[in-house]
């Protein structure tokens, strides 16, 4: 730790602090939105629609799936980096103001507790397909797909090490 990564982790917060923060901005007439995802090897794709989540409101609340959740749903060899690793880097970023682990292998839970204005996923999405779309929708708020950033996945970089250093 230095003192630059030292405060950082005051983002990471729990679930019940996350509800408490959404409510908390919605008193402010604030625009809380929510995104979730593994974010293992952060990348240009990542930057991007993070940032165009975050101008679509005031706070940007990130759900980042646990490493078990990972392992579950990605296989035994990611993530690449832990849990705490991703979120340091998640919460190093200006457009990131909150990050929550959730265990589960979908944020539903997490959705319900928070009740985020705004609901964003990638446009590799059908937004009524959409992990809590119908809670949010049905709270007032909306559900968005952000157009991904061509060329840019954590698998196609993955497979590009491993194929560039396997040698």
């Amino acid at each position: 730790m230095n003192k630059y990564t030292e405060s950082i982790p005051l983002g990471l917060i729990t679930i019940d602090q996350a509800a408490a923060k959404t409510k908390v901005e919605k008193l402010r007439n604030g625009i809380a939105v929510f995104t979730n995802g593994v974010f293992d090897i952060l990348h240009r794709g990542h930057l991007d629609y993070l940032a165009a989540a975050r101008d679509l409101g005031h706070k940007l609340f990130v759900g980042l799936n646990s490493d078990s959740s990972v392992h579950r749903i990605k296989g035994d060899d990611r993530p690449i980096n832990n849990e705490r690793d991703r979120a340091l880097a998640l919460l190093s970023l200006k457009c990131v103001d909150y990050v929550i682990l959730f265990d589960e292998d979908t944020p539903e839970r997490l959705i319900r507790a928070i009740t985020p204005d705004i609901l964003v996923k990638g446009g590799d999405y059908k937004v009524e397909e959409i992990v809590g779309y119908d809670h949010v929708v049905a709270s007032g708020g909306k559900v968005v797909t952000i157009p991904l950033s061509e060329g840019y996945s954590t698998t196609g970089f993955i497979e590009k090490i491993v194929k560039t250093y396997s040698r």
